[in-house]
C-alpha cells in the first residue's frame, strides 16, 4: 500500500483525487480500493472491509447493486456518451419529480459543484442582485463564491476560503454562523435589498452533522419571501438518502409544513453511484436557463446515458423497505457506538439527520450538543484519529475524518453489523487513551 502511495504521490497531487481521502486529518497511508460489493469493500491487499462510507452516500442499496449494474452494463452497450437528449433524462427527471412536488423541471448536470454553482447563478439571474448568504461550515462544492471563510463580523464580506480565490469572487459571499437566526436577520436588516439567495444544506452533514434547530429553515424561508431573495436547499448529501423525499419529507413527516425552498441540488443518491447531479424547483425559475431563458449552463457530460441509468435503477429500487432498513441499520450502530463510549466513560454526542449520523467527542458536545461549525471545531477531535485505525484495523472502514457523516446501506446485514459492534469496543478505548 505505501509503495502504491508514494508512486501515487508522484503523479497525482498529494496522491489523491479528491483531497479528505489522502487521510491528512486521521494520518497514516491511504487505503487503495479495487473493488466493492454489498455492505464491503477490498482493498488492493485483498483485505474485506465492512464499509461505513458507502462512495459518501450514493451507495444506498449498497455497492455494485446487480439491478443497478446490469442498467448501466446495458446502457454501456448502446453508447457511452452522445452529448444529445435521451429519453432516460426525462425518466428520471419525473421520478424526480414524483417524489418532489414542488420540483418542476429538473436539469442534470454531473456534480454538486455544478449544481450548486449553477443554482447561484439562477438566483442572481431571477434577482438582479450579486449577494448570496451561506453558513459557516456548510460545504456546497468548490466553486470559488462558495469557498469564502467568514469574516470578522456577523455581516463582513466573505475572505477567500481557498488559494487561488480571488476577494472579488469572495467578497460578495457573506458567511455567518449556522443555527444563528439573530445573525441572519441582522444580515437581512443591513443588506436585505443585496441578497440574490442564501444557500444552505437543508440538514448540514459535512462539519459533522449538525441538523437544524427546530424552525431554522423556516426563518430562512421567511427572511427570503420577505425580503426578495431565494432559499437554495443543498440536498446533495441529504436528497433521496435519508428518506424518499430527502430532508424535505422528512420535515413533512414531523407534521410540520415542509419548508418549501425556491431552488433544490441533488447528487450522490440521484446517480446511483455515477458521475451525476441535478437541480431542480418550480418552471418560473428553472426557466431562467438556456435555451429558455438567459441564464446560462451546459456541459458535455450532463445527463450522461450511463449515470442517468443508474440513477432510474436507484430510485426506482429505493422503495419503503429500503429506507425502513437503512433506518434500522443506522439505529442499531448507532446504539452499538453509544455502548462502547459508554463503557469507557467518554464524553460524547451523537447527532443524526434521519439515517445519516456523526459523533462528536468533549463534555461541551455532551452536555450542550453541537449547533455550528465553531463548536464542532471545539470538540475534542484529536481522539477520531486513534479510533478511526482501530475500526480500520478491524476490518471497518469509517469516513477518513471526524467531520464527515456515517452511512449505512440496505446491503448491512447483520453480518456486518455485528462485525461493526465487535470492532467498536477496541476503538472505543483508543478513543479514551488519546490525549491532544
Amino acid at each position: 500500500m505505501e509503495d502504491v502511495y508514494r508512486h501515487a504521490c508522484e503523479v497525482i497531487p498529494g496522491g489523491v483525487s479528491s483531497p479528505v481521502r489522502a487521510f491528512g486529518s486521521v494520518g497514516g497511508t491511504p487505503v487503495f480500493l479495487k473493488a466493492a460489493s454489498g455492505a464491503h469493500v477490498v482493498d488492493i491487499d485483498d483485505r474485506r472491509y465492512v464499509d461505513l462510507v458507502c462512495s459518501w452516500g450514493p451507495a444506498l442499496l449498497g455497492h455494485a447493486h446487480p439491478a443497478v449494474v446490469a442498467a448501466v452494463q446495458e446502457a454501456a452497450t448502446r453508447g457511452l456518451s452522445f452529448g444529445a437528449p435521451t429519453t432516460a433524462e426525462v425518466e428520471l427527471a419525473d421520478l424526480i419529480r414524483a417524489r418532489i412536488p414542488f420540483a418542476d423541471k429538473v436539469r442534470f448536470v454531473s456534480t454538486g459543484t455544478e449544481a450548486t454553482m449553477t443554482a447561484i447563478r439562477v438566483a442572481r439571474g431571477a434577482t438582479g442582485r450579486d449577494v448570496i448568504v451561506k453558513f459557516a461550515g456548510c460545504y456546497h462544492g468548490h466553486s470559488d463564491a462558495l469557498l469564502a471563510a467568514a469574516g470578522s463580523g456577523v455581516a463582513t464580506q466573505g475572505m477567500p476560503g481557498s488559494a487561488g480565490v480571488t476577494r472579488a469572487a469572495a467578497g460578495d459571499t457573506l458567511v455567518i454562523d449556522y443555527n444563528d437566526t439573530a445573525a441572519l436577520e441582522q444580515v437581512f436588516a443591513e443588506r436585505g435589498s443585496e441578497i440574490a439567495c442564501v444557500i444552505t444544506e437543508a440538514s448540514p452533514a459535512n462539519m459533522g452533522v449538525i441538523p437544524p434547530d427546530p424552525g431554522f429553515n423556516a426563518a430562512i424561508r421567511r427572511l427570503t419571501l420577505d425580503h426578495g431573495a431565494l432559499m437554495i436547499s443543498d440536498e446533495v448529501l441529504t436528497g433521496f438518502r435519508v428518506g424518499p423525499a430527502g430532508w424535505w419529507g422528512i420535515e413533512a413527516s414531523l407534521g410540520e409544513a415542509p419548508v418549501t425552498p425556491d431552488l433544490v441540488t441533488y447528487g450522490k443518491v440521484v446517480g446511483g453511484g455515477m458521475p451525476l447531479a441535478a437541480l431542480a424547483g418550480p418552471a418560473r425559475l428553472m426557466d431562467l436557463l438556456a435555451p429558455v431563458g438567459p441564464v446560462y449552463q451546459a456541459g458535455t457530460l450532463s445527463g450522461n446515458p450511463l449515470a442517468t441509468a443508474a440513477g432510474i435503477a436507484t430510485l426506482k429500487l429505493a422503495d419503503d423497505a429500503v429506507y425502513a432498513h437503512v433506518d434500522r441499520a443506522s439505529r442499531q450502530v448507532q446504539d452499538a457506538l453509544a455502548a462502547a463510549l459508554d463503557a469507557e466513560g467518554l464524553p460524547y454526542r451523537i447527532q443524526t439527520a434521519g439515517n445519516l449520523f456523526s459523533c462528536f467527542f468533549g463534555e461541551d458536545a455532551a452536555t450542550h450538543g453541537v449547533r455550528n461549525y465553531d463548536q464542532a471545531k471545539a470538540a475534542d477531535g484529536f481522539r477520531y484519529a486513534p479510533f478511526f485505525h482501530a475500526m480500520l484495523d478491524a476490518g471497518v472502514a469509517l469516513p477518513p475524518s471526524v467531520f464527515e457523516a456515517w452511512f449505512l446501506s440496505a446491503a448491512h446485514d447483520d453480518e456486518a453489523l455485528n462485525r461493526i459492534a465487535e470492532a467498536l469496543p477496541v476503538a472505543a478505548r483508543a478513543a479514551a487513551s488519546a490525549r491532544p
